[in-house]
C-alpha cells in the first residue's frame, strides 16, 4: 500500500510539472514611455538593453511607444520598466523620481501627469 501511495504521489507531481505554463524566448510588447528627442531615444533604448534577456528595443519618438522582445525565461517587462525609469523616463507603469527626472537634459524634460 506504502508503495502504490509512493507511486502516485510521484505520477502526480510530474504531472503537475508538466502543466506549469512555459515562458515565451521571443514575447513581445508595446508600452508607453514618456521622453522627446533623439538623445531620450538613445537613453531609452540603452537602459533598456542593460536587462538581461532583453532581444530587441526600439522607442518611436512620435508615438513614444517602446517596441520590446524579451526572453520571459530571463527578465519581465517590468524589469524593463524599471531600469527606464531609473534613468529619468516615466514608462505606463513605473515612474521616475523626481531627482532622476530634474537630471535630465532639459531638451528631454516631459510634461509629467
Amino acid at each position: 500500500m506504502k508503495n502504490l501511495i509512493v507511486v502516485l504521489l510521484v505520477l502526480l507531481a510530474g504531472f503537475s510539472a508538466q502543466a506549469q505554463e512555459k515562458k515565451n524566448k521571443n514575447a513581445k510588447y508595446v508600452t508607453e514611455v514618456n521622453g522627446n528627442c533623439e538623445d531620450c531615444q538613445k537613453r531609452i533604448q540603452k537602459a533598456a538593453y542593460t536587462v538581461p534577456g532583453v532581444k530587441s528595443a526600439s522607442w518611436n519618438i512620435e508615438t513614444h511607444e517602446l517596441s520590446l522582445i524579451i526572453n520571459e525565461q530571463k527578465t519581465t517587462a517590468l524589469a524593463v520598466k524599471k531600469a527606464i525609469a531609473n534613468i529619468g523616463h516615466d514608462t505606463d507603469e513605473v515612474k521616475a523620481s523626481n531627482e532622476v527626472y530634474e537630471n535630465l537634459h532639459e531638451c528631454c524634460k516631459y510634461l509629467r501627469d
